[in-house]
């Protein structure tokens, strides 16, 4: 049997066992509950928490009849879960919809020390093992180093309030009570201890805290108590970027809607996690950063201009920050790059990013629409579109200009701002790059001034390298990981599989098809509606990628291959990058008919043959500021402490001198197609020629340029590939060489320069050379 046929063979059996698997074993009825369990799981509709405990096992065993013989694990935690659910049901005013879980703790061999098992040796007696004795070790342990834990959690039909769950927990702790002397584990030395107190008093602790907070914008909050819900409370994030971050109610009901759980599953760096294994952090956190940030700047802000932010563009500027990554598809830019290329359409993610949000309002009822009215201006600021100030100051009706609400989230003036602030410290912490530029410098330095009649974000004059330090940061990013040469190659081929899946995949597409033709030809293509648009990039997550990969559809084969190739590795080789001009990088062709032309001269050296069709090439931009070829501190105002309200531009003695004279570089890449180590090896070869300015120099095994003759291209410790044992003679053609008696380069040596030389005695040696390096110039 041919390979084609096995191959096909095998695909008809795979289609046969999952239709089989399908008609006999999927239930739709079971697949319908599961749907639904995981529809909850996104939308957050979760049981709520009510309370934990520990568990004395000896109470648990006797209880349970004492038997001797206990059960493995997973069988005890049936068992105790068991007990504990009849224990709670067993009472008439024990709550309904209430969940019991049981689950074991520790650390360390079950029902013994950590250390019981561990051997030592002295520094005396190295080769000796031992165990160590009870009074060599510390006598502040705890009593075991084993526990059993019950919890409970309310998980209610309809949706309740926080005062439903006190109420809950408040019977939690008195079940509690109840059993300290059966199965409950009060510790050795529990007291007059009543829980339920306790619980009441740190739960109204809270609430007071909560108020207390709220209680110095009574007055300028009293609208939006109406409209948002400021009594429930804030909710704690554990960030690794952050720590403890704390969002608003209303940012935490945007947070748990499934439109905004769906940046969990889309990579902040697309492809970037096949290159760098840390680097499978989502969009999901960066937006939960972004948010926090814009919070930072907004607290900064109003220590020195209270009256300026009112208490709804706060919320606006914050619900901003968290919103601005909803419109990115798979793989973030990467799918906005499939759009350009593969449907020509220029459409930018922020706009979708709208639409999300609008639906996101739908949803929840308008509670953001009750803090902006059409959501305009969240949408301005997501945009970054501060020359809309004035028509917003109308609008809103503000007293005075607040442009600077515009240069929080995206600021397009001069490229601070807290998106980049977050990605910066976010990326380097999960691709392990060093960060040496902290935002907290310029974070708590920043005020507003007014410039020009408008006011701005400004900083201190002491924080001006911070700026340098920021878009150095910004060009070891881009370099280092985002621009990598591997990345780039394989988001390439992901963006060749989208769109060789994009006509057999329709949910990629936001193209919708319409009714076929009546002369029964193809079905026509329409953009779809807004509201289709929504609905299909609801869906459409990183997932794409394994329902390519692992898809059985012949239609998709193509597309499927591409994947396989990067999954694989089956990429193309970088065979060398190089600095390139401006006009190189704004035309490709230029710096591809450059490359051509190297080849075509390279096969006229007859060692190695290379074909033009093996390669590809890629152009890049490195930018080291915001505005492309220009000083980064140009459009960035200062104070100073001596006056802060007035903004300068600094000036050139006040910063460092030790700055690259241009802020921006452009790269070339050539990659080798074909999968030959040995062509691989010469195309490298070939490219270092090419950018070293074609050196050549040709060489002969006798005098006056007679015998074998070889042309060399490159640096050469010995003399083997070329087909003769020594140098005799020589013509330089082109840069300059040095020519060594010894092998492997060893002395004595000679340099020369573009001239023909018929023997030794002419380059002022006595014996022929035996190795040769071409001088870098």
């Amino acid at each position: 049997m041919s390979n084609q046929d096995y191959q096909k063979v095998q695909q008809n059996a795979e289609e046969c066992f999952q239709k089989w698997c399908e008609k006999h074993f999927i239930d739709s009825d079971n697949l319908s509950k599961a749907r639904r369990i995981l529809e909850d799981v996104v939308n957050r509709r979760l049981p709520k928490f009510v309370g934990e405990a520990r568990l004395k096992e000896d109470g648990l065993k006797q209880e349970e009849g004492g038997s001797k013989a206990q059960p493995v694990k997973a069988f005890k935690i049936k068992a105790y879960q068991k007990l504990l659910e009849e224990s709670w049901k067993s009472d008439p005013k024990a709550p309904k919809d209430c969940e019991i879980y049981v689950l074991e703790m520790g650390f360390g061999e079950v029902g013994n020390e950590p250390i019981e098992n561990v051997h030592f040796y002295s520094k005396q007696e190295p080769n000796k093992a031992f165990k160590m004795e009870k009074y060599q070790v510390s006598s502040l342990k705890p009593r075991k180093f084993h526990e059993w834990l019950v919890r409970v959690y309310y998980d209610p039909k309809g949706r309740e309030d926080q005062e439903e769950v006190q109420q809950k927990a408040e019977y939690f702790h008195e079940w509690c009570e109840r059993n300290k002397n059966n199965f409950i584990d009060f510790g050795p030395h529990p007291g007059n201890c009543n829980f339920a107190t306790i619980y009441a008093f740190i739960y109204e602790k809270e609430i007071d805290v909560y108020e207390e907070v709220g209680d110095e914008k009574e007055d300028v909050y009293e609208e939006e108590k109406k409209n948002v819900d400021v009594e429930t409370p804030r909710k704690i994030f554990n960030d690794p970027i952050y720590g403890q971050i704390e969002f608003d109610p209303l940012l935490v009901k945007i947070i748990d809607t499934p439109q905004f759980q769906r940046l969990r599953h889309i990579k902040q760096l697309g492809g970037t996690y096949l290159v760098y294994p840390g680097a499978t952090h989502t969009r999901f956190e960066h937006s939960l950063g972004m948010a926090h940030l814009a919070g930072c700047m907004i607290d900064v802000l109003k220590k020195n201009h209270k009256d300026l932010i009112s208490p709804k563009d706060e919320m606006c500027v914050k619900i901003a920050a968290l919103c601005y990554n909803l419109g990115h598809g798979p793989f973030s830019f990467l799918y906005e790059n499939f759009l350009k290329e593969a449907l020509k359409r220029g459409e930018n993610w922020k706009e979708t990013s709208h639409l999300i949000l609008q639906d996101i309002d739908k949803e929840l009822k308008g509670k953001i629409n009750k803090i902006d009215k059409d959501l305009t201006f969240i949408k301005n600021l997501i945009d970054g579109k501060y020359a809309t100030s004035d028509k917003m100051k109308k609008k809103r009706k503000w007293s005075e200009d607040k442009t600077f609400l515009f240069e929080i989230v995206i600021n397009k003036l001069n490229g601070i701002d807290v998106r980049r602030w977050d990605y910066f410290a976010r990326d380097c912490y999960h691709l392990g790059i060093p960060n040496s530029f902290d935002h907290q410098r310029l974070l708590k330095s920043a005020q507003v001034c007014e410039v020009n009649g408008r006011n701005h974000i400004c900083f201190r004059d002491k924080v001006a390298d911070s700026v340098y330090d920021m878009f150095k940061t910004q060009y070891t990013l881009y370099s280092q990981a985002y621009q990598h040469k591997i990345v780039n190659i394989i988001e390439i081929k992901i963006t060749e599989a989208l769109k060789a899946a994009e006509g057999k995949l329709t949910n990629i597409s936001p193209f919708t098809e319409g009714p076929s033709s009546s002369r029964g030809g193809s079905r026509k293509r329409k953009m779809a509606s807004n509201k289709e648009r929504v609905a299909k990039l609801s869906k459409l997550t990183d997932h794409i990628f394994e329902e390519i990969l692992y898809s059985t559809d012949e239609e998709l084969k193509d597309a499927r291959m591409k994947l396989e190739d990067v999954v694989n590795r089956r990429l193309p080789k970088c065979v060398g990058e190089t600095r390139i001009t401006k006009a190189e990088f704004k035309d490709k062709q230029i710096f591809q008919e450059n490359w051509n032309k190297a080849v075509e001269e390279w096969n006229k050296h007859p060692t190695v043959f290379l074909d033009k069709k093996d390669f590809i090439i890629d152009v890049i931009r490195l930018d080291c500021t915001f505005s492309t070829g220009k000083n980064p501190i140009d459009k960035v105002y200062f104070y100073r402490k001596s006056n802060p309200t007035e903004a300068f531009k600094i000036k050139k003695y006040e910063v460092s001198s030790l700055l690259p004279e241009e802020f921006t570089e452009y790269v070339g890449r050539v990659y080798c197609t074909k999968n030959s180590e040995e062509e691989e090896r010469d195309a490298k070869e070939c490219f270092k020629w090419w950018r070293r300015g074609k050196p050549e120099i040709k060489v002969y095994d006798k005098d006056d340029f007679g015998g074998n003759e070889c042309v060399i291209t490159g640096d050469c410790p010995s003399l083997d590939r070329c087909g003769i044992d020594v140098v005799r003679s020589c013509k330089v053609n082109k840069g300059i060489w040095k020519l060594y008696e010894g092998r492997d380069y060893n002395e004595p040596r000679y340099q020369l320069e573009k001239k023909d030389y018929s023997n030794p005695a002419e380059w002022g040696a006595t014996n022929p050379a035996q190795s040769l390096k071409r001088v870098t110039e």
